[in-house]
């Protein structure tokens, strides 16, 4: 290809007729005002898609059109472009050629200038390939990772430290604590587990070295920091950051503070807790930039989302959300609080924290210290006159009993148990002093859920069910059924950090309360409740349902194996290693 050829997109899309003139020139309109390229502006307007664009440009242009998103990457061939120039011009070399040139990937190869600039600071000769650019970002932000940067920034406030020169506290007060090497080292922290959707942050002292460790898709990866000095200067300026006492560290102490990371605002929920090596701070990342999700986001069921819609639409009972912690009940409880969100409804909630601030919602955060607990409060909000109330966690048999006669006296309640499936729900609130009769007569449904994590889309493959797995398989669902099944499992690749997932979905299982349920709770008849509850034509438990989106290659076998028996205390495949209470 002719790098001195210039392109012009908009005679290109009208000579093959993807567009008109007229098109053409209100596109061109268009752009004068808003500054923005051509080709954007087309995309947006409706009048062509990114791919008939970058089909059209790679033929014209005689360069591959490479789905990025699928493509095995060298990360080191990647990082020899600097981050700056690679988000500037959009760009991303992918790998080696033989004959020692280097396919770049760019999202708009009709820039000349930055073809130039690329060839320069690689030193090579270019090949160029075309990509969508939604997808070079993302991958942009995979490739450079803030590690290398986080252990740098850490070595330097290492030595700084060991120069004792100054007063650590006068640093972190002082206004030019922007340039101190603890700022640049926590905002590298947040800005890499934003990257990668971390969802918390660990930090960890341990004898001569620091541990930070990141959750992502409910699994922990580790970076090992030598020197544990820094820990002391991450904990200070975190608390000073979370208004903690500083001097305070033989107690926990919780916190919570707001920050911009890559323009994106998150609420970090601090706890501090005292150890042998000092203090470990672990950080619950909330990204309210986000907003909050919909019910038909969370990988329902499409045959459950109905239903569940219409419980939390009714106008009194009382729905129930259950799983362990790190399950996503409080993302589905906001999800159903969002749908019924209308000026019609008043809505309370009584939380701890207030995770999410949502318009029109009346959100109390609860505290203990000053008297001012779930069970306080949710009386009082009962006199507000709500048509919906949310009560975070039904802690204790007073709450309990509240939210119980909440539901039968016109109100619908929403809240989360932590329990391991619908059925154990009811076995946990007679437990805890709730009578039979009042269960059957407030308790709508009870929504049991897990997050399972998503085959990497890059690097899944069909795999056959191993010995083990087929084994697990033929005791589900028989023989006849467990022969002959394939599945997805990831390989491991740059984009999903070599764990061969990316990202998590949700599985439930939903059980309504009426006939022959209601009978047997109100007898307190476990037994039998939960040979009802089997013999439901609508009822699935939480495994099948997650076997359902390995068969559809959404999740792994693997996966689904590691949920059973993390519910069930099953034997795992002796490859598993993960704990469930991580997912």
């Amino acid at each position: 290809m002719n790098r001195k050829q210039k392109i012009r997109i908009g005679d290109l899309l009208v000579q093959h007729k993807v567009i008109s003139e007229s098109q053409l020139e209100q596109a061109l309109a268009e752009q004068k005002t808003s500054g923005r390229k051509l080709g954007r502006v087309l995309i947006d307007l409706g009048y062509v898609t990114e791919d008939q664009i970058l089909e059209l440009l790679s033929r014209q242009l005689d360069i591959p059109h490479i789905d990025i998103r699928h493509f095995r990457f060298d990360p080191e061939v990647a990082r020899r472009l600097p981050e700056t120039h690679s988000r500037r011009y959009r760009a991303l070399p992918l790998s080696a050629e033989e004959d020692g040139s280097v396919l770049v990937a760019m999202a708009d190869p009709t820039d000349i200038f930055a073809f130039d600039e690329i060839q320069r600071l690689l030193g090579v000769n270019v090949r160029v390939g075309i990509v969508r650019e939604a997808d070079l970002l993302r991958t942009i932000d995979l490739v450079y990772r803030r590690t290398e940067e986080i252990s740098s920034l850490a070595e330097e406030l290492g030595e700084e430290l060991s120069e004792g020169d100054y007063d650590l506290d006068e640093l972190l007060e002082a206004e030019e604590v922007n340039d101190a090497p603890v700022i640049r080292l926590l905002q590298s922290m947040f800005e890499d587990a934003v990257q990668v959707n971390a969802s918390d942050i660990h930090i960890e002292p341990d004898d001569q070295v620091l541990r930070i460790r990141q959750r992502v898709d409910g699994v922990l990866q580790e970076q090992v920091i030598e020197g544990k000095r820094i820990a002391s200067a991450l904990v200070t300026r975190l608390k000073l950051m979370s208004q903690l006492d500083i001097s305070e560290k033989r107690l926990p102490q919780d916190g919570r503070f707001s920050i911009n990371v890559k323009g994106r605002t998150i609420d970090v929920r601090l706890s501090t807790m005292p150890i042998a090596h000092g203090e470990s701070v672990v950080m619950r990342l909330l990204d309210q930039s986000a907003g909050v999700m919909e019910l038909e986001q969370l990988g329902i069921p499409d045959d459950m989302l109905p239903r569940i819609k219409r419980l939390v639409s009714k106008p009194q009972g009382m729905v129930l959300v259950t799983g362990p912690t790190g399950s996503g009940k409080t993302t589905t409880l906001y999800a159903a609080l969002n749908y019924v969100n209308r000026p019609d409804n008043k809505i309370i909630t009584v939380e701890d924290p207030v995770e999410y601030r949502l318009s029109r919602i009346n959100q109390v955060q609860v505290h203990p210290r000053i008297g001012l607990d779930f069970s306080r409060v949710l009386r009082t909000a009962l006199r507000q006159d709500p048509d919906i109330i949310l009560v975070g966690e039904m802690r204790d048999k007073e709450t309990v009993d509240i939210g119980l006669r909440a539901a039968m006296t016109g109100h619908m309640v929403l809240s989360t148990l932590h329990t391991n499936s619908a059925v154990a729900t009811i076995n946990r609130l007679l437990d805890m002093g709730a009578p039979g009769y009042m269960l059957a007569a407030s308790l709508d449904a009870v929504i049991a859920q897990r997050l399972v994590r998503r085959v990497c889309d890059s690097c899944g493959r069909d795999k056959e069910p191993d010995v083990h797995q087929l084994a697990w398989l033929r005791a589900r669902l028989g023989p006849g059924r467990a022969d002959g099944k394939r599945f997805r499992e990831g390989r491991g690749c740059p984009y999903c950090g070599n764990s061969g997932y990316r990202g998590r979905v949700g599985v439930y299982e939903l059980l309504e309360l009426d006939g022959a349920l209601t009978d047997a709770l109100r007898r307190e008849d476990l037994d039998e409740f939960a040979s009802q509850a089997e013999r439901r034509s609508n009822f699935k438990p939480l495994v099948m349902c997650a076997l359902d989106y390995a068969e559809q290659g959404v999740t792994s076998l693997s996966e689904v194996i590691r949920l059973a028996g993390g519910m069930e205390g099953e034997p795992s495949v002796p490859d598993l290693e993960l704990n469930m209470s991580d997912a």
